[in-house]
């Protein structure tokens, strides 16, 4: 049958100010996330990098690195790329110009929000989310922004079918979505303090839920939607295989979302959710390398780029970093393994192998294809471009394999047993010193990368003042079918012309395992034991949450002690699910640079957690913790503790009357007893109870004190401890 379909030609203009907009806002953020993540690096390989400064300490300015990491550096990096292949596989302008700067500044905005937020203290505690509850609100309608923007342009596309790396656009902008509203749900206690409605095992899940795929649908899904736009356009090939493109979108998408409790094996998390978790994330080895495939073999026939291309070199690079971070990541997830690799640097080293090796050299690779055409002129130097790629690829090479080696360093270390089954190394700092040497190593790579990067930022500059002074957008003549095709279309060919079923399907793909996961845990009764319940914190162990949160010592400590032999023999019993049920947000941690506190109650003096806030030196002399001596000097808000108790009796904590009307008097009044001993035991300062170290003390004391069974440690374990 004969086709109806002719063409005819018609002029678009494509917007490449916002593009250059979120490309040099990218640049710039880079600069700020690779700076904050180099002072980290040697703030644990040197503690008085910390420079006592209250806004720049380990704890405030880790979140602030992976912030800025994240959502500056990579969320720009995303939008620019998204916005830029958009429009042209679409052959139309993005659908609102006033939409795409609103985007754009919104964005900056919140970004420059968490800059100065995180360093102030104000955090929910919660990874990859710690930011207050009116900028998760701003993340919302700024996503919004950018999602109506996006498929109104597919709404007014001018080619039919949607290319394969907009299936992976629709899938991050959708999830993404679903992910941040549900894990953000929060409740308000003032302008900059909120508690999460989650707690205990239910945050825990949401929370990873959230955090894997936050990986998941922000660093990858994206990312792999600019793999398959930017290495064909690079080398002029088509995709290596239309069929293996549907098969790697579909299973990832759906398998991903199920990932997350494999970041809880071997906690209080109940079993079926960590097999869950577990063996979905093995199921991922399968898509995830289709997908890598898919990238390297586009190259067939070309492979000679590799040699004399920066481009295809950062490309390629990228994509096998990306091969190489899918199969580690489902390798930790496996019980056995995770029991080594779990709270230790080897994660650190995973996670970065992924953050520099695949988003940053595809973010660089996409810069330098996109400036030159942007600014419509030649890039300054190849010669910078691959001078730059071999710095920042031994930088990565140093980082990954040296937090391998501390990491599996601390995992052995912290599981041996000698014969008689006591602990082979019953002191946490025996690690500490033993991993510091890597610590240095780790930083020199940070630094080749940053050296690298700046190597970039002169390559880019020349770059542009290099270019013509007349800028202007591209415009280009593109085919436009009219009339009908008279060939039906089916099965997937067919889908890919559905924009709004399409969408759909995504999003019930996403949303089976999520529901599958997260409902059980809602009824969170069911999970607790009666005779195992715990009393709610006081008001002032509360407040002293709060400060322990803001000053982010849970990036260094958990309060989780595993279900394994050497965590039971250091810290006392396996932590239950009831011990964390009054928990908003959860704090059973992701990394120990420190020894887990679950059970830390009532096993030292006040004065030791005094002595050790101020100086940690002064009672383990060879800690690598900073100091915090502005707690000695900060006031506690007693004030403020009626609404957050009320707030937390709002989300079911049991709160009786009298706590709720007295809040503020009875933890003055707690305040002042823990005052009284530190003065009798020698401390000196006045107005002492009412300083936020004596509060933080408070609930440091409570932890593991809560239960019926509280404080219980068999002997070996009270023996290790000492």
């Amino acid at each position: 049958m004969e086709n109806q379909k002719s063409l005819q030609l018609e002029k678009v203009t494509y917007d490449d100010k916002i593009v250059k907009a979120f490309v040099l806002a990218m640049l710039t953020f880079a600069g700020v996330a690779f700076l904050a993540g180099l002072l980290a690096a040697l703030q644990l390989a040197y503690w008085p990098f910390n420079m006592n400064l209250e806004w720049i300490t380990f704890g405030r300015l880790r979140p602030l690195h992976t912030n800025a990491a994240i959502f500056a550096f990579a969320g720009n990096a995303v939008f620019a790329g998204v916005y830029y292949s958009t429009q042209r596989l679409c052959k139309t302008r993005l659908f609102n110009d006033t939409l795409s700067w609103l985007h754009f500044w919104g964005w900056q905005a919140i970004i420059l929000s968490a800059a100065i937020t995180l360093p102030l203290g104000y955090s929910q505690g919660k990874e990859y989310a710690e930011l207050e509850w009116p900028i998760d609100i701003a993340i919302a309608v700024i996503w919004v922004v950018f999602a109506v923007n996006f498929f109104g342009t597919l709404a007014k596309r001018k080619e039919k079918h949607i290319y394969v790396a907009i299936w992976f656009y629709i899938a991050t902008i959708l999830t993404v979505a679903m992910l941040h509203i549900v894990n953000s749900i929060e409740y308000p206690v003032s302008f900059m303090k909120s508690y999460p409605v989650w707690a205990g095992i239910q945050d825990a899940l949401v929370q990873w839920w959230y955090g894997h795929n936050a990986v998941a649908f922000f660093l990858t899904t994206p990312f792999l939607g600019l793999m398959y736009y930017f290495i064909p356009k690079a080398v002029n090939r088509p995709v290596y295989s239309y069929r293996l493109s549907i098969v790697h979108f579909w299973a990832l998408i759906f398998l991903y979302i199920w990932a997350g409790p494999h970041h809880l094996l071997n906690t209080a998390m109940p079993d079926w959710a960590q097999t869950l978790g577990m063996v979905f994330s093995v199921m991922l080895w399968a898509p995830s390398w289709g997908g890598m495939i898919n990238g390297l073999l586009t190259l067939r026939g070309v492979w000679h780029l590799i040699r004399t291309e920066p481009i295809v070199k950062f490309l390629v690079t990228a994509v096998t970093f990306y091969g190489m971070s899918t199969f580690e990541g489902p390798l930790l997830s496996i019980k056995s393994v995770n029991n080594l690799g779990h709270y230790t640097d080897w994660i650190i080293g995973h996670v970065h192998g992924g953050a520099l090796g695949w988003n940053g050299f595809m973010a660089f690779g996409m810069a330098y294809y996109l400036i030159p055409k942007l600014w419509r002129t030649e890039l300054h130097s190849k010669s910078l471009a691959n001078t730059h790629f071999w710095v920042a690829l031994l930088g990565i090479l140093l980082y990954y394999i040296s937090m391998w080696a501390s990491g599996i360093t601390q995992g052995l270390m912290w599981r041996a047993i000698d014969v008689q089954g006591n602990l082979v190394y019953p002191d946490f700092v025996e690690t500490v010193m033993k991993i510091v040497p890597l610590y240095w190593i780790r930083a020199l790579g940070g630094l080749l990368f940053l050296i690298g990067f700046l190597i970039m930022i002169y390559n880019v500059i020349k770059t542009i003042q290099g270019a013509p002074a007349n800028q202007y957008d591209t415009e280009v003549q593109v085919p436009v079918a009219v009339g009908h095709d008279t060939h039906p279309e089916k099965g997937h060919r067919k889908l890919e012309g559905l924009v709004t079923v399409f969408s759909v399907l995504s999003l019930i793909a996403v949303l089976v395992g999520s529901v599958i996961e997260i409902y059980p845990t809602l009824n969170l009764s069911k999970y607790v034991k009666e005779e195992n319940a715990v009393e709610p914190y006081t008001p002032l162990e509360l407040a002293g949450r709060d400060i322990y949160i803001a000053e982010g010592c849970y990036v260094c400590h958990s309060q989780m002690i595993r279900q394994l032999p050497g965590d039971v023999l250091r810290y006392g019993k396996a932590s239950t699910i009831e011990e964390s049920m009054y928990d908003h947000p959860f704090q059973w941690g992701s990394k120990r640079t420190g020894p887990d506190l679950a059970r830390t109650g009532k096993k030292y003096p006040d004065l030791w957690h005094y002595r050790h806030m101020i100086d940690p030196r002064a009672v383990t002399p060879k800690s690598i913790m900073p100091n915090y001596p502005w707690l000695a000097d900060k006031s506690t808000d007693f004030v403020g503790l009626r609404k957050k108790v009320a707030v937390m009796k709002a989300l079911g904590v049991p709160y009786d009357d009298n706590t709720l009307a007295q809040a503020d008097v009875m933890a003055e009044k707690q305040a002042k007893e823990i005052a009284e001993g530190l003065k009798a035991q020698g401390v000196t300062q006045d107005g002492l109870e009412r300083k936020q170290v004596v509060a933080l003390i408070a609930y440091l004391q409570s932890l593991g004190q809560k239960g019926k069974n509280k404080g219980v440690k068999d002997d070996k374990a009270v023996a290790s401890s000492l």
